[in-house]
């Protein structure tokens, strides 16, 4: 089993570089993954409310957890908060849907997943919620007039209760994260965004350093993910797992090119949480961190980011650009 590296959280909690994103993961295969991804030695499962599978992921959790394959306490469980439950009022609710559904008691971590607040969506009407208001493809989307400080008292107060242990900001820019320090009581333990090769968003990286927050990056592997969702951002780049610098230096190493690419964040004390429904590349993705890069090979990487960012709400409304 590869030996799991973690930095350590200003709560004291351990986090680890590599875990498994539960993004995209089909409902029907979901739990096996989960049950098997720990038994490949995952410690960090990434969940969230909206991706629609914390039921099936709490499935394979428990699976691991009753065969002796883990323990609660080794896994850092993680939900994110999603756009309809920013009001004060619906938090706790939210927070505790997610609980029942993973069956943990805790979160280790706990995110908002969006800066972006929209209107409350009945969960028993429709469960997740999604983007637009009526559940259609062109369905209406509501704006919320939540203020996101309202939003972090409600999420400080999920700590309180000890329903989580840490708070976390998600596709926040620097400018929001300046004004959350200057008001938060518990301050974010980790900002998870997305971060690859061809956007590295080192600016934000090194303020997030500066304040001592985490950084967690999603959608690693550059355009894979977003084919189908972003096609006009996707067709402007190569895919990282053929382009020729990243290839040149797989060879150097004898691995492969995905775990180039994680290695690139790993190396530097940024967390990965790629997905793979392939039990050896489940392997290969968690051993990114057997070997390392020169500092020439990283500075090669640098060289190809372009400011590429797949994951761009404002793409859908214009009202929704966080990252203006």
């Amino acid at each position: 089993m590869p030996a799991q590296q973690t930095v350590k959280l200003p709560s004291g909690d351990e986090y680890p570089l590599t875990g498994l994103g539960l993004w995209k993961v089909p409902k029907d295969s979901c739990a096996e993954l989960v049950y098997t991804s720990l038994k490949l030695g995952y410690r960090l499962l990434d969940g969230a409310a909206d991706y629609g599978n914390e039921e099936e992921s709490g499935q394979g959790l428990s699976r691991a957890i009753q065969e002796g394959v883990v323990e609660r306490k080794d896994v850092t469980v993680v939900s994110k908060l999603w756009n309809t439950d920013h009001t004060s009022e619906h938090v706790e609710d939210a927070c505790r849907r997610s609980l029942q559904d993973w069956g943990v008691d805790y979160f280790d971590v706990y995110y908002i997943h969006m800066p972006i607040s929209l209107k409350y969506v009945d969960p028993k009407v429709r469960y997740p919620p999604g983007w637009s208001y009526d559940g259609t493809p062109n369905g209406q989307l509501i704006l919320e007039d939540s203020p996101y400080h309202k939003t972090w008292e409600a999420m400080e107060q999920l700590v309180d209760l000890g329903l989580v242990r840490n708070i976390a900001i998600s596709n926040m820019p620097g400018g929001m994260i300046m004004d959350l320090m200057r008001y938060a009581r518990i301050k974010p333990a980790v900002l998870q965004v997305e971060l690859h090769p061809y956007h590295s968003q080192n600016n934000l990286v090194n303020l997030a350093r500066a304040f001592d927050i985490h950084v967690t990056a999603y959608s690693s592997f550059g355009p894979t993910s977003w084919i189908g969702i972003s096609d006009k951002v996707v067709a402007k780049c190569e895919s990282l797992f053929t382009h020729k610098t990243i290839s040149n230096i797989a060879k150097t190493h004898n691995v492969t090119s995905a775990q180039v690419t994680l290695r690139w964040a790993t190396q530097r004390g940024i967390s990965v949480i790629p997905k793979s429904s392939s039990e050896k590349r489940l392997k290969e993705n968690l051993d990114n961190e057997s070997f390392d890069l020169t500092h020439e090979e990283i500075a090669e990487i640098d060289e190809l980011d372009r400011g590429l960012r797949f994951a761009d709400p404002a793409a859908a409304d214009p009202r929704l650009a966080v990252y203006a």
